[in-house]
C-alpha cells in the first residue's frame, strides 16, 4: 500500500470519527446525514483533483472506503427480508378487520401506478421544452460492449407476459425468496408473510388459548427487528460518506458535460415529480415541507445507495415513527414501492427515452396516439418491472419495443447513467412513501367517517 493511499485513508477515517464525535453530541439523524453526504463529496473530490483521473492511488482508496460503503448496503440487505416477512405477518395478526388489507393493497398500488403515469407525462413534457433528441450521441466502446449486452437481454425481456409476470409473484418456495433468490422475491415474501398472518388469525379464532402466545411471540419478534433496523440507521452516516466518496471519486467530467443537457433535463423532470408528490401529500392534510424534512434521510440514503430494495427498512421506520403510518400501510407501500410503479426508473426514464428516439424512426413525438400510447405502456409495464428486474434499463427494454422504437438509446446514456440513476431512485422511495401516506390518511378518513356515521 503506497503512501498516498494510506494518507488517503487517513483522511477517510478523520471523516468517520468526526462523524462519530458529532453523533454522540446528539445531533439529529437529518443532520448527521447532511455531514456525511457533504464530507463524502468532498473527499471524493479532493482525491480527483489531488491525484487526477486515472491515477491508481483513487482505485486502491476506494477499495477500503467501500468497505464502509458496501458493508452498510450488506446490513440493510441482511434485514429487508425478515423485516418484511415479520412486519406483514404482525400487521395481519394485528388488524382490527381482516378486510381492511385488501382496501391497503389496493389504494397503494392505485397510488403508485397513478403518480407512475403522471412521472411519465413530466417526462415527456420536459423532453419535449429541452429539445432533446437522440440524434447526435456518441457511441464508444463501452457504449458498443453495452449494445451487445442489451441485445442479449431484451428478447428474454419482452417474452415475459403480463399472466407470467403475475405468477412469478407465487411464492413456490418461501425459504428461497427469503434469500432474495429472484427479481420477484420481495413481493413473494409480502404474500407469504400475508399468508402466514391469515392463518394464524383463523388459528386464534379457532382455539382461543393460543391467540395470547401467538400474538406475544408475534409482538416480540417484530420489536426484535425494528431493533435490529435503528441499530443499523445509526449507521447511515458513515455508510453515505462512503458511498457518496466512491460515486464523486469515479465521475468522469468528460462524460458529464458531453451529455449535460440530459442530465439537467433528467433532474428538472425529478424535481417536478417531487414537486407533485407534495402536492399529493398536501391534499390529504400533510405539509410538504415538513413531509420532505422527516423524509430527507431515507431521499438521501436511496441517492447515494442507488437501491430502491435496500431503501426498505429505512422506508418503513421512517413511515411508521416520522409519519404516523400504520405497519401494515409502510410496509406493503415500501415493499410494493420497490417493485412496482416506480417513479424515477419505470416513469420518468422509459418516457424520456421514447421521445427521444421517436423522430430518429419517423414518429411524431407529439401525436397525440403517440402520447396516450407510451403513457399506458409506461403504466402498465411498470407493474412488471419486478417481474425481469433491473430497474431503469429493463424498464426502456420493455417499453421502446413495444412502442416499435431501437434500444440503442439506452447503451448510449451508460456513461452518465449512475449520476441520474441516483436521483431516479430518490424519486422511487419518494413515490412509496408517499403512497403509504396518501393511503393512511384516506383510510383513516374513511374510519372516521364511518364511526361518525355509526354514532349518530
Amino acid at each position: 500500500m503506497s503512501v498516498a493511499v494510506i494518507a488517503s485513508l487517513a483522511v477517510f477515517l478523520g471523516i468517520l470519527f468526526f462523524l462519530y464525535g458529532q453523533q454522540q453530541k446528539e445531533n439529529t439523524l437529518s443532520r448527521l446525514v447532511l455531514f456525511g453526504l457533504v464530507l463524502g463529496s468532498a473527499f471524493g473530490l479532493a482525491l480527483q483533483l489531488v491525484f487526477g483521473e486515472g491515477n491508481d492511488a483513487i482505485p486502491a482508496t476506494l477499495e477500503w472506503v467501500n468497505v464502509v460503503g458496501r458493508g452498510y448496503v450488506g446490513l440493510l440487505k441482511m434485514v429487508i427480508m425478515p423485516l418484511v416477512l415479520v412486519s406483514m405477518i404482525a400487521a395481519v395478526v394485528k388488524l382490527e378487520k381482516g378486510g381492511s388489507l385488501g382496501k391497503i393493497s389496493g389504494l397503494t398500488i392505485s397510488v403508485l401506478l397513478i403518480t407512475t403515469a403522471i412521472s411519465a407525462v413530466v417526462g415527456i413534457a420536459v423532453t419535449q421544452v429541452f429539445g432533446l433528441s437522440a440524434e447526435g450521441l456518441t457511441e464508444g466502446a463501452r457504449e458498443t460492449a453495452r449494445i451487445a449486452v442489451l441485445e442479449n437481454r431484451i428478447d428474454r425481456v419482452t417474452d415475459l407476459s403480463i399472466p407470467q409476470m403475475l405468477v412469478s409473484f407465487i411464492p413456490t418456495n418461501p425459504f428461497a425468496d427469503l434469500t432474495g433468490s429472484r427479481s420477484t422475491s420481495i413481493i413473494a415474501v409480502v404474500i407469504f408473510g400475508v399468508l402466514t398472518g391469515i392463518a394464524a388469525r383463523k388459528v386464534m379464532a379457532e382455539k382461543e388459548e393460543l391467540e395470547s402466545p401467538i400474538r406475544t411471540f408475534v409482538e416480540a419478534t417484530q420489536s426484535v427487528v425494528m431493533r435490529l433496523v435503528k441499530m443499523i440507521m445509526a449507521l447511515t452516516p458513515y455508510g453515505i460518506a462512503a458511498l457518496m466518496a466512491k460515486v464523486v471519486a469515479t465521475s468522469n467530467a468528460g462524460d458529464i458535460l458531453s451529455l449535460l443537457g440530459f442530465i439537467v433535463a433528467s433532474y428538472v423532470a425529478i424535481l417536478l415529480m417531487f414537486v407533485v408528490h407534495g402536492v399529493l401529500v398536501s391534499l390529504v392534510g400533510v405539509s410538504p415541507k415538513e413531509y420532505f424534512q422527516k423524509i430527507w434521510p431515507v431521499l438521501t440514503f436511496a441517492f447515494s445507495s442507488r437501491s430502491s430494495a435496500a431503501t426498505i427498512p429505512l422506508n418503513v421506520e421512517a413511515q411508521v415513527t416520522k409519519l404516523n403510518v400504520p405497519p401494515a400501510i409502510a410496509n406493503l407501500s415500501a415493499s410494493f414501492g420497490a417493485t412496482i410503479g416506480q417513479n424515477g426508473c419505470a416513469g420518468i426514464y422509459p418516457a424520456m427515452l421514447a421521445v427521444m428516439v421517436a423522430p430518429t424512426v419517423g414518429i411524431d413525438p407529439m401525436d397525440i396516439n403517440f402520447i396516450l400510447s407510451l403513457i399506458a405502456i409506461i403504466t402498465v409495464s411498470s407493474f412488471g418491472i419486478a417481474g425481469v428486474g433491473g430497474g431503469a434499463t429493463f424498464a426502456a427494454l420493455i417499453v421502446l419495443p413495444a412502442m416499435g422504437l431501437p434500444v440503442t438509446i439506452a447503451a448510449l446514456l451508460i456513461s452518465i447513467e449512475p449520476l441520474i440513476d441516483m436521483a431516479r431512485t430518490a424519486l422511487n422511495v419518494s413515490g412509496a412513501m408517499t403512497a403509504g401516506t396518501i393511503t393512511s390518511r384516506i383510510l383513516k378518513r374513511k374510519e372516521a367517517k364511518a364511526l361518525k356515521q355509526a354514532n349518530a
